[in-house]
């Protein structure tokens, strides 16, 4: 039986803004989207590093999938790393899933081919979380 246009819709990237603080921190603020003009957001904070807001970024990014589901799928970031690979930037994200009792570890990857490797963890994120999650999105 086929899946009709709702159903195989997935969470899509809306907004990212990522704000750097003069004392070293910085504050990722995601949003996503779903059908019928639906948000989420999910924001979290990290260091002024590259590595700190990737992380902040990833984190931010899960916490709006997992309001998306309202508690149906538990996430947690495991990790975020952007790797240079063929003269380009990848950020790769790992993501477990607790979904009725049952354990995922999801991946993710983003070709991030400018400077912003904080954006594309985001997307990296929806990568590895979409296939699970789509399955549990509330109408």
């Amino acid at each position: 039986m086929p899946l009709d246009d709702q159903q195989r819709e997935r969470l899509r990237f809306d907004d990212f803004q990522l704000d750097r603080f003069p004392n070293g921190r910085c504050l990722a603020k995601v949003g996503l989207q779903w059908t019928r003009g639906r948000t989420f957001s999910g924001e979290a904070e990290g260091t002024q590093t590259k590595q700190g807001e990737l992380q902040a970024a990833a984190k931010a990014a899960v916490a709006a999938a997992a309001e998306s589901v309202r508690g149906r799928v538990a996430l947690e970031l495991r990790g975020v790393k952007a790797v240079r690979a063929f003269d380009a930037w990848i950020v790769v994200a790992s993501v477990s899933a607790r979904v009725e009792n049952l354990d995922f570890r999801l991946l993710g990857a983003f070709p991030s081919p400018g400077v912003d490797l904080s954006r594309g963890a985001v997307l990296a994120v929806l990568d590895a979380t979409n296939r699970v999650l789509q399955r549990y999105l509330e109408d």
